[in-house]
């Protein structure tokens, strides 16, 4: 197997955001503000100080991470090329296709990480060792 993605593939995106004098709003379409089809959504929360979250990569699943309370960084990683995103505004989320490691750390108190997802729950998609994605990106 092959995962031709590389970090220039994982893309902030803006959502829409309706401001009102009682709270503002943003929301997301499936294949309209994302390139996917929404199959499953999970979130992340109460991380104590200094745990990382992710450490993996998938074969076929895409994501898209809004940090909708609080702030975490996300270091996406294409095997040659280390990039890292601050997310701390529920109004846009970061988009990472299939193929690339993914870590999520720094997480400040009372954060929320909203992660819609392209695939449904698989563990065979995960790739968990480092030395084992390396590999994969190589071939």
């Amino acid at each position: 197997m092959y995962l031709p993605n590389t970090i220039n593939d994982t893309t902030l995106i803006d959502l829409p955001k309706i401001e009102d004098d009682r709270g503002n709003l943003s929301f997301v379409e499936e294949n309209q503000h994302i390139p996917f089809k929404i199959e499953r959504t999970y979130w992340i929360y109460d991380v104590p100080g200094g745990q990382v979250r992710g450490g993996h990569a998938f074969k076929e699943q895409d994501e898209f991470i809004v940090a909708i309370s609080g702030s975490f960084n996300v270091i996406v990683d294409d095997g040659n090329e280390k990039k890292e995103f601050h997310l701390n505004r529920s109004y846009y989320g970061l988009y990472i296709p299939k193929g690339l490691w993914r870590q999520l750390e720094n997480f400040s108190t009372n954060s929320l990480a909203v992660v819609l997802s392209s695939t449904l729950f698989d563990e065979k998609d995960y790739i968990r060792d480092y030395p084992e994605y390396l590999k994969t990106k190589r071939q």
